[in-house]
Formats: C-alpha cells, structure tokens, sequence
C-alpha cells in the first residue's frame, strides 16, 4: 500500500492531499462540493488529490442517495476514507496473560485474542507466547500480516523511547529486555512499546470513562500499584518514563511493605499470587474480620499512592483499573479519602474498558503512528529494525 507521503511530487501536493484525507477521516462519505468547502481547496485541487488519494487506495468512491442539494444533472460523486486498506494492532504483554486486539486504520475493533500465561515465565517464553497470539488473531481475522501499519505494545515496568524495559520486576528477566527489538523481528511496521498504566491512560481518555476530560490520572491497582498521568491531554512519562511509579512510594517512610498489606497470618504475600489476594478480599466481604482489617490497610495505602498524585497533578478524574476494579465497595471510600486528603477532589470512575484496557491503549498508540504516517508532509524517516 503507498502511503501518503514519500512519493509525491511536491510538498504542495502532499499539503492538499493530507488536508482532503483530514477532512475524510473520521469514515463519514462526503461529496465533493462539501471536501471543497471543509478544505477550502478548489474544486479541480479537490478532483485531482481524490483522484490521488483513490489510486492509493486511501479513498473510495461510494453510492449514496439522490443529493437534495442537487436535483437536476449530473448525481453527485461521494467519497469516504478506505479504512480497510490496512489495520492496527495493541497488545499487551503482561504478567498473566497476553491479549491483542486488531483493528482498522479508522480505529474499529475487528477482532481481539488473549492467551493466559504463568506468572513464572522466562522472557523467551513469554515472548513465544506473545507471538503465538498475534498469529492466531492474524488467522482467525484472515489478515495479512504485511496489511499491519503500526503496533502498539503494552508492559510493565519503565520503557525508554527505544522500546527497552529499564525496571521491569513484575516478570522474570524483563530488566533490560530490548523487548522493541525483539518485537520488531515479526513485523514490517512500526512497533511502539510503552508502559502499561500509561496506555491505560490513554485508553480511558480515548474510549473510556475520561472520554473529553483533558487532566486524567489512571491508576492500575494491586499490591505494588502504578499509574498512568495526561496533562492538558498529552501523556506524562517524566524525564526517564518513571512518572506514576507510586507503588515505590513506601519506600519514602516505614510503611509496611505492600506484600504485607493484605496478609492475613503476618506471613507476606506473594504480590503476583492473584489467587491469595483474592481470597483475602472474598473474606473481608463476607465480614472476617481479619481480612477486614487487611482490605482497610490496602484501601488506606492506595488512597495515599493516589492522593500523592492528585495534589501534584490536580486531575479532573482518577480512574481505577487493574484487579481492584471487581472489589465491591472501591470507589466510595477513595472518594472518601481523597476528600480528606485533596485541595479540590477530582472525580473518581471504575474503568470502563475492563481487561482489554492496556490492549486498547497500545492500539490507541499505533493509530497515532498511522495518522502520523498520514497526515505528514515531508517524506517518512526510515523506520528501526533489529
């Protein structure tokens, strides 16, 4: 597929062309005479770049009605961006599961895959199985994967801007792993790596429960919680992509460690053991006492985590995600809390995309990688390959 940019003969015609294709892009058909009014390009500028555009398969002309505007002559011609031309995939690579989720150039879900995974794999593995899930989802889509423009890629732990996880203690061997090298080899597109809890973010601001909210602070709940931040809606990574680290926040005081806050027996958990947690949680809901006392010691952790945000970003919306998000009883008492602790509270939602959060937001990435493809100007810079 030729893209937009790159083989044009002059940056005029690559100005009209991504101006005509801005005007088509959210997949609504438009006559002419309307591209000619939204661009205020002139009508033969409009006729040429569609012709353009339709070559590249960017554009496709499509029946509509009789025009009301126009009932005498000639129908006029409806053209709409050609979002099947190529798709988008996210994927998030994560501590027990991998899920990928696969979509059009316009951003419609076609179709989404996710495969369980033991917390205990060695980097290879899971990378394997991280393969294996691309690869069912290509062939239960009937995609090719050659029709992949960008991929986006959700992890743990604190990504550089060339894909390499500089911490990452949630899985084995995920310390210094060039996971967007590695990644890169199974594709011939971009691949974008960032932060789980920072896609998340931008999940939420896109799809979500942040929808038009600019300041949106998402926190990815657990023992060892982190959290993704946009300001005026663009995402904030910090200096080295280490911002929202809160779950190393105890490391400032004497805080109990967070392997001890749900313990039960004063033996710590596993921070991984889903399954512990979740009995302790199932108790405290069924009134042990002991578990009670547990759930408030986390509850009173992660509304502290939070609030340290909070007073530095001061955001419109705090949206809870990660396996917190099934615990009855939640919100109320960070709003609560938060109350107590926040110069002006900010409202606070359950994640509205559920598991497929991180997945979502890696798409998101790859559909800003796309447009970036589409709309520029000047000629493409070479992509990485490893």
């Amino acid at each position: 597929m030729h893209r937009l940019t790159g083989g044009d003969s002059s940056l005029l015609r690559r100005i009209n062309a991504a101006v005509t294709l801005r005007a088509l892009r959210d997949g609504q058909a438009l006559t002419l005479t309307r591209l000619v009014g939204d661009t205020g390009l002139s009508r033969p500028t409009v006729e040429g770049v569609i012709d353009q555009l339709m070559e590249s398969g960017l554009v496709v002309e499509v029946e509509q009605g009789q025009d009301s505007a126009r009932p005498r002559g000639r129908p006029a011609r409806w053209f709409r961006f050609h979002a099947e031309a190529g798709h988008t995939m996210g994927v998030e690579v994560g501590v027990h599961s991998v899920r990928a989720v696969l979509a059009d150039l316009g951003g419609r879900v076609l179709h989404s895959s996710a495969r369980p995974v033991d917390e205990g794999l060695e980097a290879d593995e899971r990378l394997h199985a991280a393969r294996g899930v691309v690869a069912e989802l290509l062939r239960r889509a009937g995609v090719s994967r050659d029709s992949l423009w960008a991929v986006g890629i959700g992890t743990p732990g604190i990504v550089d801007d060339q894909g390499t996880v500089r911490l990452g203690t949630a899985m084995p061997g995920w310390t210094g792993l060039e996971l967007g090298a590695r990644l890169r080899r199974s594709f011939r597109c971009p691949v974008l790596v960032e932060n789980d809890a920072n896609l998340a973010a931008i999940a939420e601001h896109w799809q979500g429960a942040a929808v038009g909210m600019g300041d949106v602070v998402f926190v990815l709940a657990g023992l060892s919680p982190g959290a993704g931040s946009l300001i005026n809606g663009r995402l904030h990574r910090g200096f080295g992509g280490a911002a929202g680290e809160i779950g190393a926040l105890h490391l400032l005081g004497r805080e109990a460690t967070p392997e001890r806050l749900l313990s039960t027996t004063g033996k710590p958990l596993n921070p991984l053991d889903e399954a512990a947690v979740a009995r302790v949680l199932r108790l405290a809901r069924e009134g042990d006492a002991v578990a009670q006392d547990a759930m408030d010691r986390f509850l009173h952790r992660l509304v502290h985590d939070v609030a340290a945000l909070v007073l530095a970003i001061d955001p419109q919306i705090v949206v809870v995600g990660g396996w917190a998000a099934g615990l009855d009883g939640v919100l109320e008492p960070l709003r609560e809390q938060l109350a107590r602790f926040s110069l002006r509270p900010p409202e606070v939602a359950l994640s509205a995309l559920g598991e497929e959060v991180i997945a979502m937001g890696a798409l998101r990435v790859a559909l800003d990688q796309v447009e970036a493809q589409l709309f520029a100007v000047e000629p493409p810079a070479a992509q990485p390959r490893a």
